[in-house]
């Protein structure tokens, strides 16, 4: 039986908020908040605290998943009928658990509708806004909330920082959905005083933020910037209160190692860290092995040891999809409300045991396997294809 969407909210014509809005207590900004935020500060003379905004956990319950039409055979060649495919199957998937809106270029909206269809459970709406390829996961906004609050944070997408090597693709378009996307929603755009992506930045909900150092304190994102200036937009911006930096591997694809495909949480105090599987080439091998000691014996916002748990990847002779951009990681997951979204590919030992570990990591939540390797084939998962907006949290 179908559900309907929930109403979205009238288009904002509201300015800009620059720089930051999560370092400054709700109640200070005043005026200079949308209504929504504003509302969260009726009542902070009475809690003894004032609220600021904070990127959720992606298990926070969502108000819809964002997905893009890839849109470009430039950059797909002749796989961008199969590309589509996949998108329009994941984006059927999630419509069982949650609405789901497709960004697609207006001379593509009406076979992005055909080949999507009308949803399962929720609708799956179409929004015209021109757009290059299917990465919304790094080009669309990264939300924050606050009791009341919502807005949404603008990375200045650059295209990875891939102009002039041969990495780079067109991204002119991708670079204006984020803002186009918040009009369209009525959210308040925050614009970052950093350039990155959201597939750089994976939270706990709670004030700890993993990041890798490869995709931030990059000079093809934040040049002249140290770590330490990096580490403090990030936690202005996003409302966190630690880093815990990994060191991640610039150059060696398109965008310099993202978090989300190598540690993500669960839950509060709980890292899935990606095993490489047979066949990883060693320079990733290296990359986990840094990465698992530095968990192993990180504290996060709270003081609190991690807990790691280890996904192992497939056997890589034995997976479908082939090619050195192929990206067979299961730790590009993407939770949904009810329901975790992985990728199946092909080895059925390994497509087992990632069932078996995010099963027991999500208990409370469908685990859904998708073959998505088309999408694998451009270096990216169900996570990088994917954004949630989080619903708006109670007021004070």
């Amino acid at each position: 039986m179908h559900t309907p969407t929930p109403p979205r909210s009238a288009p904002s014509r509201r300015g800009l908020l620059r720089f930051g809005a999560a370092a400054v207590p709700l109640i200070a900004l005043g005026a200079a908040l949308p209504a929504t935020a504003r509302a969260a500060t009726a009542t902070p003379a009475a809690t003894g605290a004032t609220a600021r905004l904070r990127m959720p956990a992606e298990s926070d319950r969502h108000d819809r998943t964002f997905m893009a039409w890839p849109a470009l055979s430039s950059i797909w060649g002749s796989r961008l009928r199969a590309v589509r495919d996949d998108i329009a199957r994941t984006a059927y998937e999630i419509s069982r658990y949650e609405p789901v809106v497709l960004v697609a270029r207006p001379g593509q909206a009406a076979d992005a509708r055909y080949s999507c269809g009308p949803g399962a459970s929720y609708a799956i709406t179409v929004v015209e806004i021109a757009n290059d390829d299917l990465w919304i996961r790094d080009f669309g906004p990264t939300f924050v909330v606050a009791p009341g609050a919502v807005a949404g944070v603008d990375t200045n997408f650059n295209g990875w920082g891939k102009s002039g090597t041969p990495y780079y693709q067109r991204y002119t378009e991708d670079a204006a959905v984020a803002a186009a996307l918040l009009a369209e929603y009525g959210v308040d755009r925050v614009r970052a005083p950093f350039t990155g992506e959201g597939g750089a930045l994976e939270t706990d909900g709670r004030g700890t933020l993993l990041a890798t150092v490869s995709s931030l304190v990059n000079p093809n994102r934040n040049p002249g910037m140290s770590q330490d200036q990096v580490e403090q937009a990030l936690r202005t911006t996003l409302g966190m209160d630690k880093v815990i930096w990994l060191a991640g591997l610039a150059g060696q694809d398109i965008t310099d190692d993202h978090i989300d495909c190598l540690a993500r949480f669960t839950a509060p105090g709980r890292v899935i860290l990606d095993q490489p599987g047979p066949g990883t080439d060693r320079v990733w091998i290296d990359v986990y092995e840094q990465a698992r000691q530095v968990l192993r014996t990180a504290t996060d916002a709270r003081g609190l040891p991690l807990t790691v748990v280890e996904l192992p990847g497939p056997d890589r002779a034995r997976i479908r999809g082939r090619g050195k951009d192929f990206l067979s990681s299961y730790t590009n997951f993407y939770v949904a409300n009810g329901a975790v979204f992985v990728p199946q590919f092909g080895d059925a030992y390994a497509d087992g045991l990632a069932y078996t570990i995010l099963q027991a990591e999500f208990p409370g939540r469908d685990v859904v396997q998708l073959n998505i390797d088309n999408i694998a084939s451009g270096g990216g998962g169900i996570h990088c294809a994917t954004q949630s907006q989080p619903a708006v949290p109670p007021a004070l």
